[in-house]
């Protein structure tokens, strides 16, 4: 990268799964609706040392440490061995959580995680519908269901922003949770999964993703934007990154590798250097930020945690 630009990786996961039980990782029934096909290729163990490994050519100061869908009874469970992992390895530097935001009990979780320091925020997957046409508002687990809302209201006064993870067409529902609840930090995944690659579908992804950065607690993860059986390429990916840096700008939007689930379209080094090539032409302040800076401030990384 020019200039061996420091990056926080905003966005990855390590899992053992030869310890620990993540059912989409151990159980034998495949994901059918899991975004990049076949993921058999993950249903081994990933540690500190394979993520440095395959990160080597990129300067890792530090990285964000999300929920790997970890056994759901189980949550705490994934706190304490990934607190362990990172005493060991000096990775990750802080940690979003995983929490079912309209199950009962969520309320003494979400106070358990605003009293560790090294838990920054939470992670839950609200329901969402397969299709455009399929959205159906007030949804049981969804982002209008009332009593998801209810557990999402409780993020404020515990300290913890949240990472969303849904598709483009969720946006508006997202819109409205982020008006609602304006104290949140909402932080949008995988840059709202742009998959529908035609003109038709990144025409509608664009103003959806538009409409949600007009609420100014809302951020964006650029990671995530492979396809299915093409290479990660800059010319595939240059337009989807300058757009979601368009609607952002280049204050509240992070570049993050989701390895090793981005792992299965392309390497490491591929999707860094991509990120570099596409942006060669913005300043050097601005760089940083959406490599390093940003992160950092977002997530709330302490400094003496991170590496120079």
């Amino acid at each position: 990268m020019t200039g061996k630009l420091k990056v926080v990786d905003a966005h990855m996961h390590v899992w053992d799964i030869e310890r620990n039980y993540l059912p989409w990782l151990c159980d034998a029934a495949p994901l059918s609706e899991f975004r990049y096909g076949d993921y058999a290729a993950l249903r081994r163990n990933y540690l500190v040392s394979d993520y440095r490994r395959d990160a080597a050519s990129v300067a890792i100061c530090g990285s964000v440490f999300v929920e790997t869908g970890w056994d759901p009874t189980d949550p705490r469970g994934e706190i304490s061995w990934i607190r362990s992992v990172a005493e060991t390895d000096g990775l990750p530097s802080v940690i979003v959580g995983a929490a079912k935001l309209h199950q009962d009990g969520v309320d003494s979780l979400l106070e358990e995680y605003g009293r560790d320091p090294m838990i920054v925020g939470i992670r839950d997957k609200p329901a969402a519908a397969a299709r455009p046409q399929d959205v159906l508002v007030g949804a049981p687990g969804s982002m209008s269901d009332s009593k998801w809302r209810q557990g999402y209201a409780q993020l404020a006064r515990n300290g913890l922003s949240f990472d969303l993870q849904v598709p483009w067409w969720h946006l508006e529902e997202a819109r409205d949770l982020a008006d609602t609840f304006g104290e949140t930090v909402v932080i949008l995944n995988h840059t709202g999964l742009p998959a529908d690659r035609s003109e038709r579908g990144l025409s509608a992804w664009r103003e959806a993703l538009r409409q949600f950065a007009l609420a100014p607690n809302a951020r964006i993860k650029i990671s995530g934007i492979g396809i299915p059986g093409e290479k990660w390429t800059v010319d595939a990916n240059r337009w989807v990154v300058l757009e979601a840096l368009d609607a952002f700008g280049t204050d509240r939007a992070m570049f993050a590798s989701n390895f090793p689930v981005d792992g299965l379209v392309t390497d490491y080094d591929t999707i860094f250097q991509g990120f570099d090539e596409i942006t060669r032409d913005f300043s050097e302040a601005e760089r940083s930020a959406l490599f390093y800076g940003n992160a950092q401030r977002i997530y709330r990384i302490p400094e003496q945690v991170l590496t120079a």
